[in-house]
């Protein structure tokens, strides 16, 4: 697995903005937006002539989060208040837990791809802290199912607006391309049981 180390880089939300801002504010009149409580997509209306893309806390990786669910986004749903994907809260039972774990991945996904071309460190959220059922989350699954997909982007191609982020990324931060050094686990497991 690419697996870049804590570095010394300064990563903060403002930066996250600009690169944004800069890469899709023309193109896709879209802008990365910091916000206050929780995260939201706004397609642009009278009041505001351009989609928003709201991110919570002013946090870098909620910014990255963000980012991603509008790079997953197609052009019907980037019409839309919040894309009208499904969401449920913190105290998600198994299965609900599950559908959760399946509109996430891909974000989730991608959300990874931007940590490393950022040089940030990444670890998979469940999104779950008020549920009560300890069999409801498998963080190490879930985990496997993101790996998965981000091998499955490398290996059959980025969504055109990650893979712009990515490098925009990838250039401001004097990283290499993940993709060029990606090693999942799942394949470095596989190579050890072969031993």
């Amino acid at each position: 697995m690419f697996k870049n180390a804590v570095s010394k880089l300064t990563h903060n939300a403002q930066d996250a903005i600009e690169l944004f801002n800069r890469t899709f504010a023309q193109t896709y009149n879209t802008r990365l937006v910091l916000g206050a409580d929780e995260p939201l997509y706004k397609p642009a209306s009278n009041r505001v002539p351009y989609h928003q893309v709201i991110f919570a806390h002013g946090f870098f990786r909620s910014a990255l989060h963000e980012a991603a669910h509008w790079c997953v986004a197609g052009p019907v749903r980037r019409h839309i208040v919040d894309y009208a994907y499904w969401y449920k809260p913190d105290g998600r039972g198994a299965s609900e837990q599950r559908q959760f774990e399946r509109v996430e991945c891909k974000p989730q996904a991608l959300e990874w791809l931007f940590c490393l071309s950022a040089g940030h460190s990444f670890e998979v959220s469940c999104d779950n802290l008020g549920c009560e059922d300890p069999n409801a989350i498998d963080v190490d699954g879930f985990r496997r199912q993101v790996e998965r997909q981000l091998t499955a982007y490398f290996k059959h191609g980025l969504p055109k607006r990650a893979q712009l982020f990515a490098q925009a990324l990838q250039q401001f931060y004097a990283q290499p391309d993940p993709a060029s050094v990606w090693q999942p686990q799942a394949a470095l497991v596989k190579e050890v049981e072969d031993v």
